[in-house]
């Protein structure tokens, strides 16, 4: 192919003038390069321009062979030094850019990006092309050349078989896709060898397990082991629990307490939602099986830990005891502990909490000390919603000890703050007098101890001094305008008292 040409145009002309350069073909290449990078540049997505420095550095290299032109002239009728460097050069820049055109600014308009390993493969093809057309266009036979240097490809494969097998297990990972960069995933038996996949390159997979630590696994193991993917196909995956409680305890009057306990622990989902089943019979108890869904999983540990509080803290509250397990067990003699709270002590501590309630000043010795036996005290842990905004009632709340938040919204409106209350505050009084459903959320702060008034045990005070209805009717509703004025910031219309009077005797049967 003659190539050494008196230009004939003005580029090849100002080519020609600046080095010296009279291969018209190269000239019109390079040319057609720059054009294909200038489109990439203005097509491809801003965080995908940086692929284009292959084609530019092979650019910038073709300086070389020209500026050996420009120092070292060849003869009238000779082709210019570095001709063949130079159409090597351009041609390869020239095909990764078309390359990148296609499979960055075109393709990955309508699909998924293409993997930086299956990228660089179609790179180093587009440079094996560009090789095989100059070799053509200066009559060697690239043929000749594979077939001599078989034996040093043969000497070369078996030295690096761990090395290919690598490369080509990471592009059948690429290719297959069992999983992606931030993925969590379990790469062996071990269950410690559990990380979030960062890179997949062309020899090894990296991963940061739950311990912050960096492991590389390489990719040959990789196609070799069975991986388990926590977030594929869907993000959330499912924590097993296990909890055993006494045999004289239903497993469905367990099983509903702990479905309540975990119902807005940190990390659980509504959807799908955590279900639990009787999984065993141990020698300590039955044994319960709680399944959850979260998407936390890299805050696993501590999605299973508050699940666990709240369960115990439930289980508590309801009088259930989670039994220990029989084992030898050898004596020491220690400090006798302090005695447990007697009967009488726990109601005069009751006793003395209602007392300080402003809404029962009006309540006698007697009938305070009968609200305080009738009643018991229930821990809540923090976070854990007391009652909630629109559910059935029929109960008040005093705080013993601990504090508690109080919010509330209108309908479709954002919940407000009300209050935070201490030791000596109430609520639910509205439930309790009425029956109505719950006006408010109220939610645990801290580690509080509640103090629980029924309404069987209040009606025996209402039925023996019907007269206290008038009294409990008013507090009530100045504690509903205070209400309504909190959510909204402004006036609102207050119930009339005798509308609370009708509904406390008639909730009571009086």
């Amino acid at each position: 192919m003659q190539t050494n040409v008196v230009p004939n145009d003005a580029l090849d002309q100002a080519l020609w003038a600046l080095s010296g350069w009279t291969d018209v073909v190269a000239s019109r290449e390079i040319v057609l390069a720059i054009a294909a990078l200038v489109v990439y540049f203005a097509t491809a997505p801003r965080g995908r321009r940086w692929l284009a420095w292959g084609p530019i550095a092979l650019l910038l290299l073709t300086l070389l062979p020209l500026a050996a032109a420009l120092v070292l002239p060849t003869e009238a009728g000779e082709p210019p030094r570095g001709h063949h460097l130079v159409r090597f050069l351009v041609v390869a820049s020239l095909l990764q850019s078309l390359l990148l055109l296609v499979c960055v600014s075109i393709w990955e308009r309508f699909t998924r990006p293409m993997s930086k390993i299956f990228l660089d493969v179609l790179r180093w093809l587009m440079l094996a092309a560009a090789l095989l057309t100059v070799l053509a266009e200066a009559g060697i036979d690239a043929s000749e050349l594979l077939a001599g240097s078989a034996l040093l490809t043969a000497a070369l494969g078996f030295a690096l078989k761990d090395t290919l097998g690598n490369v080509f297990a990471g592009l059948a990972i690429h290719a297959e896709h069992p999983f992606e960069i931030g993925d969590w995933i379990q790469y062996d038996a071990n269950p410690a060898h559990i990380g979030r996949v960062v890179e997949i390159n062309w020899r090894a997979t990296k991963v940061i397990t739950l311990d912050e630590a960096y492991v590389i696994v390489p990719n040959g193991q990789l196609a070799q082991a069975s991986i388990r993917n926590f977030t594929k196909p869907e993000r959330w995956s499912r924590r097993s629990l296990f909890v055993v409680t006494p045999y004289d305890v239903s497993p469905q009057r367990v099983q509903s307490i702990i479905l309540a306990a975990i119902r807005g622990s940190f990390g659980v989902l509504e959807h799908p939602a955590p279900s639990v089943v009787t999984n065993d019979f141990k020698e300590r108890g039955v044994e319960h099986w709680v399944r959850l869904f979260t998407t936390e999983f890299d805050k696993r540990d501590r999605v299973d830990g508050m699940a666990r509080d709240r369960i115990w803290y439930a289980l508590a509250r309801n009088g259930i005891e989670i039994p220990v397990a029989t084992q030898a067990i050898r004596l020491t003699q220690l400090p006798a502990p302090p005695p447990p709270e007697s009967a009488g002590a726990a109601c005069d501590r009751r006793m003395l909490c209602l007392g300080a309630i402003g809404l029962l000043d009006v309540l006698g010795a007697e009938q305070l000390r009968c609200l305080a036996e009738e009643n018991i005290d229930r821990v809540y842990a923090a976070g854990e919603q007391v009652i909630r905004q629109g559910d059935p009632g029929g109960s008040l709340f005093v705080v013993m000890a601990g504090r508690v938040e109080v919010t509330a919204a209108d309908a479709g409106g954002t919940p407000v703050k009300l209050a935070l209350l201490g030791a000596g505050d109430y609520f639910g009084e509205m439930s309790l007098m009425t029956g109505a459903p719950r006006v408010a959320t109220v939610t645990a702060v801290q580690e509080t101890r509640l103090l629980e008034v029924s309404k069987d045990s209040f009606k025996k005070i209402l039925a023996a001094e019907p007269g206290l209805v008038e009294v409990f009717g008013e507090a009530l509703r100045t504690r509903l305008a205070e209400r309504a004025q909190a959510i909204a910031g402004a006036e609102r219309s207050v119930p009339e008292v005798q509308d609370v009077f009708c509904r406390i005797r008639e909730f009571f049967a009086l």
